[in-house]
C-alpha cells in the first residue's frame, strides 16, 4: 500500500493586505500564516511517513514571487528532500507566465535537479519509485486556449464552441498517455483544472477566458485509481461512487473572504492497484469573519453597530465590517468607538454603505474623496441587480483580488 499526501493551492504570498508586519520578524503575518500551515502539511508527510507528496498547483499568486517568498516555500519542501520523500509539483495557472510559457516559479526545481522532485509542466506520465512500490502519475497542468489552439482555430467561435474544440484536442493527447500506462501499476491523474461539476468560488471569475472547463467524464476513467486535482479552493469529491475518487483538496489557507465558510486542509491516500482509501484532513487556519449590519431603521445606530460587533468572536480573526446607513445618520457614528471594539481582531476593514443612493458623500476615514472607489461602485451596482444577488459576494471578492494584484 502506497501512502500519498495530496495538497494544492498554497498561494504563498497572498493576502498581505489582510495582515500586518510582525515587529519581531519583519515579515507580514499573513505570510507567516501560510508558512505555518504548509509546515503542518509537511510535518504530517514526514511523521506518517508518506511515500509520495502530490502538489496540485498554484504555489504562489503569480509566476514571479519575491525571493523571500520563494525561499519560504522552498524551505518547507526541502524537508521532503531531506527524508527522501518523492514529490510531484504541478504547474497551475498562477504558476505560469502571463504568456503561458511554462511554470517559471516551479521549473527551477527541475533546472537545479532537486532529488526526488518532478515538475509537471506538460501532459506526461511519470513512473515514480517509492519505498512501497512504483506508482505512475499523469500530470495535466493548467491549459490555456493558446496551449492547444492557434488564433485562426478560434476565429468567429463562441466561448462554448472554443471550449468544445479544446476538449476535442485534449482527448487524443490524454488517450495517448493512457495507452502507454503499465496496467499493473497504480495510477494517479494529477490535474490543475476546472471540472464541469465542481462548485466554484472566486476562481470562476479570476480564470474566466483564460482556461477551459473539462467534463467529468474525461477524468473518471477505469484506468485511474485516484484523480488528484487543484485549482478550486473548496474541498470536494466530484465522483461519489469513488470509482475513481476525483478530489479537490482545496486550498490550505483562506485567501480572501470568498472562502470565509470553507474548511481548509489536505488529503491522505492509501493506494494500490484497483484499491484506494482517502481522507480529508482539516487544518486549523486563521478565521475570516464578516459582520454585516443594516442601521437604516435603527433608532440608535451606534449601539446597534457595537452590539453586532460584540456578538461575534473576532479575536485573532480577519474581520470586515459592512454597515448600511442613511446619509443623515453619518454624524451619529463614533468611529473611534468602532475601532476600539474591533481591536481584538488580527486585522479589520470598515466599509460603510449609504442606502438608496448612487452618489456617495465623502467618507474621510476611508480615504474616499469626490471620486467613487471601484469596489464601492461595483457594490452599488450589484445592490441594484437582483439577478446577481447570489454571486455578488464572490464578484466583490474577485474584484478585490484583481485590484490587490495590480497595485
Amino acid at each position: 500500500m502506497i501512502k500519498i499526501l495530496h495538497l494544492s493551492d498554497i498561494h504563498m504570498g497572498s493576502g498581505f493586505s489582510h495582515g500586518r508586519i510582525n515587529p519581531a520578524t519583519g515579515i507580514n503575518t499573513r505570510l507567516e500564516d501560510f508558512v505555518n500551515t504548509l509546515a503542518k502539511c509537511i510535518d504530517r508527510a514526514i511523521t506518517e511517513p508518506v511515500d509520495l507528496v502530490l502538489f496540485g498547483g498554484d504555489a504562489f499568486p503569480d509566476a514571479t514571487p519575491p525571493p523571500y517568498v520563494q525561499q519560504a516555500f522552498a524551505n518547507q519542501f526541502r524537508r521532503l528532500v531531506d527524508v527522501n520523500i518523492p514529490t510531484v509539483l504541478l504547474v497551475g495557472n498562477h504558476d505560469q507566465h502571463s504568456q503561458g510559457q511554462g511554470g517559471a516559479s516551479l521549473c527551477i526545481y527541475r533546472t537545479l535537479g532537486v532529488p526526488g522532485f518532478v515538475v509537471g509542466d506538460s501532459i506526461e506520465t511519470h513512473k515514480i519509485q517509492t519505498d512501497n512500490g512504483r506508482v505512475q502519475v499523469i500530470t495535466l497542468p493548467w491549459l490555456t486556449n493558446s496551449t492547444l489552439l492557434s488564433r485562426p482555430d478560434t476565429e468567429g467561435l463562441t466561448l462554448a464552441e472554443v471550449n468544445q474544440l479544446l476538449i476535442s484536442r485534449l482527448e487524443p493527447i490524454l488517450e495517448a498517455e493512457i495507452r502507454q500506462l503499465d496496467p499493473n501499476l497504480p495510477t494517479v491523474l494529477l490535474g490543475h483544472l476546472m471540472a464541469d461539476q465542481a462548485r466554484f468560488g472566486a476562481e470562476r471569475f479570476l480564470a474566466v477566458g483564460k482556461g477551459f472547463t473539462i467534463p467529468l467524464s474525461l477524468l473518471t476513467r477505469p484506468c485511474f485509481d485516484y484523480v488528484a486535482l487543484g485549482h478550486i479552493h473548496q474541498h470536494q469529491n466530484l465522483n461519489h461512487s469513488n470509482d475513481p475518487p476525483v478530489i479537490y483538496p482545496g486550498s490550505i489557507e483562506r485567501v480572501d473572504f470568498s472562502e470565509e465558510k470553507e474548511d481548509k486542509g489536505y488529503v491522505m491516500i492509501e493506494l494500490s492497484k484497483g484499491h484506494v482509501q482517502w481522507e480529508f484532513c482539516p487544518l486549523s487556519v486563521r478565521p475570516f469573519r464578516t459582520i454585516e449590519v443594516n442601521l437604516a431603521e435603527a433608532d440608535d445606530p451606534q449601539s446597534t453597530l457595537l452590539n453586532a460587533i460584540g456578538n461575534e468572536i473576532i479575536k485573532n480573526a480577519i474581520v470586515r465590517l459592512i454597515y448600511k446607513l442613511r446619509s443623515e445618520q453619518l454624524d451619529l457614528i463614533d468611529n473611534s468607538a468602532i475601532h476600539e471594539s474591533l481591536r481584538a481582531a488580527h486585522h479589520y476593514t470598515i466599509r460603510p454603505e449609504l442606502v438608496s443612493q448612487l452618489a456617495r458623500p465623502r467618507l474621510p476615514e476611508l480615504g474616499i474623496g469626490n471620486s467613487i472607489d471601484p469596489i464601492d461602485a461595483l457594490s452599488t451596482y450589484l445592490e441594484n441587480r437582483q439577478d446577481l444577488r447570489d454571486i455578488a459576494a464572490d464578484m466583490l471578492e474577485a474584484a478585490e483580488c484583481l485590484l490587490e494584484k495590480n497595485r
